[in-house]
């Protein structure tokens, strides 16, 4: 009895995973790396490579990882929600706003001391 997972994903969503795919397979082709170069060196197998550059969302993003690590674009993670600007935006309505003006330290007429 086979344990085949599938993973349910928005359209659009799906269609990113398969342009990741495909981008990590052109990056492959262009340092001539074979598909078993890169399963060796990720520690994956063929048909695990095979549904990485296809945009399987089953894979584990770890082995995206993997992948990206061989292919050299780890640096390429630091740009994932790096800005959140939906998320700022969310914060900093959430702040409260000052209804009166802060509080002067010395009265008025009285800097001297």
């Amino acid at each position: 009895m086979t344990n085949k997972r599938t993973t349910t994903i928005y359209p659009s969503s799906a269609r990113e995973l398969k342009e990741l795919g495909q981008r990590l397979k052109d990056a492959r082709l262009r340092r001539r790396f074979s598909m078993e170069t890169v399963c060796a060196r990720a520690d994956i197998s063929r048909p695990t490579l095979y549904k990485v550059e296809n945009g399987e969302p089953s894979v584990a993003i770890g082995i995206y990882v993997q992948v990206l690590r061989v292919l050299g674009l780890t640096g390429d993670l630091s740009l994932v929600a790096r800005e959140d600007v939906l998320g700022r935006r969310l914060q900093d309505e959430a702040l409260t706003e000052r209804k009166r003006a802060p509080r002067r330290k010395t009265p008025i007429g009285n800097e001297n001391g």
